[in-house]
């Protein structure tokens, strides 16, 4: 990687985190502050996976009820997981209801909290602390590098990033399909799209959230996109060469870097997050078989 990009790389992988991916941080943080009387009630929240399974798996260590919104054509190895941890799926279609619309539907039925993916206090400073760990390892890094959907894991980067390394330049990277939020950055408005037909399912928010849209506009110093052939690229890189199962929302960083998209000085010192693996096996291969074709 070093010798591809002509600087020093230093990973952050969070596809080895508990439940696979960053979110297991800001999921784990957020539900331990919750009070005795809201744990016995339970908690509820929407997600096409990956907090899905870190809400689950952290309601399962703290002995809380959790109900899940999934779409149904959500990952079947993170609809497994998200069952596997003791959570009551709830699905839906995307096409009919959006997940936000639905989950606040049952949240007030049930009177349940609701802890979304991104756009909540706690949720943002749990996912501050892989920014946390990965300077305190290296702390004179020049850059950072982190995959946005909602903005949760960005701005708490960022966040984490000014505070205890001022002079890393902290960029946002998004698949150029879904730019919500490299629009939002550039315009200082709230930009918005509607489920984006990328492969880094992660990435398909709606938009920044109220929280995480004015934390980027201070903190971020820039924000990305990179093409489906460049995540595909990414993802092919870090599977065969680097021997990491990563999904395509966690390639997202380093297709940046790979694809020149991202310039970093000679011999700078960059940090990738690498948000997840969970990706399920057989989708994988056929991402790759559409890799050898492109490829050829």
């Amino acid at each position: 990687m070093n010798a591809r990009t002509g600087t020093s790389v230093y990973f952050k992988c969070e596809n080895f985190q508990r439940a696979g991916a960053f979110k297991f941080r800001g999921a784990y943080n957020a539900l331990a502050q919750l009070s005795p009387k809201q744990r016995r009630r339970g908690v509820l929240t929407y997600s096409s996976g990956n907090h899905a399974q870190a809400v689950a798996l952290a309601g399962r260590l703290l002995k809380i009820p959790t109900t899940i919104v999934m779409p149904d054509d959500a990952p079947a190895v993170k609809l497994a997981a998200t069952r596997g941890y003791g959570a009551e799926v709830v699905l839906y279609n995307r096409a009919e209801i959006t997940r936000e619309e639905l989950g606040r539907q049952i949240a007030e039925e049930r009177g349940l909290p609701l802890i979304p993916p991104y756009d909540h206090p706690d949720v943002v400073a749990g996912q501050g602390t892989a920014a946390k760990e990965l300077i305190e390892a290296v702390p004179d890094l020049d850059w950072l590098l982190v995959c946005c959907g909602g903005g949760g894991l960005l701005s708490g980067c960022a966040i984490t990033a000014k505070a205890l390394a001022p002079g890393c330049r902290v960029i946002g990277v998004e698949p150029a399909l879904a730019d919500d939020a490299t629009r939002s950055f550039q315009t200082g408005k709230l930009q918005t799209v509607h489920n984006p037909d990328t492969i880094a399912d992660g990435a398909r928010t709606p938009s920044l959230g109220q929280i995480t849209f004015p934390l980027v506009m201070h903190h971020v110093d820039d924000m990305v996109t990179v093409s489906e052939s460049a995540i595909l690229r990414a993802m092919h890189f870090l599977w065969e060469r680097m021997k990491l199962v990563v999904e395509p929302t966690g390639a997202l960083a380093a297709a940046a870097l790979l694809d020149g998209v991202v310039k970093a000085s000679q011999d700078s010192k960059v940090g990738l997050l690498i948000s997840g693996g969970n990706v399920d096996v057989q989708y994988a291969a056929k991402l790759f078989e559409l890799f050898e074709q492109f490829d050829t």
